[in-house]
């Protein structure tokens, strides 16, 4: 049996199994009904079924705290001439800068970051414009660079490895990099212009 499931996925019979919380039964099968961890209690009685159950990710777990130097992913929430405004939706636990804390929330605009215009590359800063590089919706890779305010953390694109990662196009197909600067449409082919990190 999986140790993590998804809503709809099957976890068992209702022969072998007894349906616990986070689950639900159709057509002899029980489902999961919450994404989570898969937890399969044995049975007090001798001839009993274990009872199998979903504990939700979204109860109180650790998560990972930016700090200076964290990579961070981002969804881009608004452009503005000078900066931009993104949700940080992970940070990368690998890097050596990160504070574990307790969380309650699975709220993604829990810490925002802003992108300031001399941040996006490392050269021809004054050049840079903000609506060419990037677009509301799609996901950034940077580098926490300052702590910011109480809600808002400063991060920075300069370097080859930091920009956009997932991006779609104006009619809402799913774009590849196609250059540094450069996304297509896998659809059209149609390019735009992006702040494009380095692919993997």
């Amino acid at each position: 049996m999986a140790t993590i499931a998804i809503p709809g996925q099957v976890l068992g019979k209702l022969s072998t199994h007894l349906p616990g919380t986070g689950t639900h039964v159709n057509d002899n099968d029980i489902y999961a009904s919450l994404a989570g961890n898969v937890t399969t209690v044995p049975s007090t009685s001798k001839s009993g079924k274990p009872t199998v159950s979903i504990s939700s990710s979204t109860s109180t777990h650790t998560s990972t705290l930016p700090q200076v130097s964290s990579v961070v992913l981002g969804r881009i929430l608004r452009v503005q001439q000078r900066q931009l405004i993104a949700s940080i939706l992970t940070v990368d636990p690998s890097s050596s800068s990160v504070t574990q804390y307790a969380s309650t929330t699975d709220d993604e605009t829990q810490f925002q970051a802003i992108l300031r215009r001399e941040d996006v590359r490392a050269f021809e800063k004054d050049k840079v414009n903000m609506n060419e590089m990037f677009r509301v919706g799609d996901i950034v890779k940077a580098s926490v660079i300052s702590l910011g305010d109480e809600r808002s953390y400063y991060i920075s694109t300069a370097g080859n490895e930091f920009g956009v990662i997932i991006a779609r196009s104006e009619v809402g197909n799913p774009m590849v990099p196609a250059s540094w600067k450069e996304m297509k449409d896998t659809i059209t082919g149609k390019g735009e212009t992006r702040k494009v990190a380095k692919p993997v």
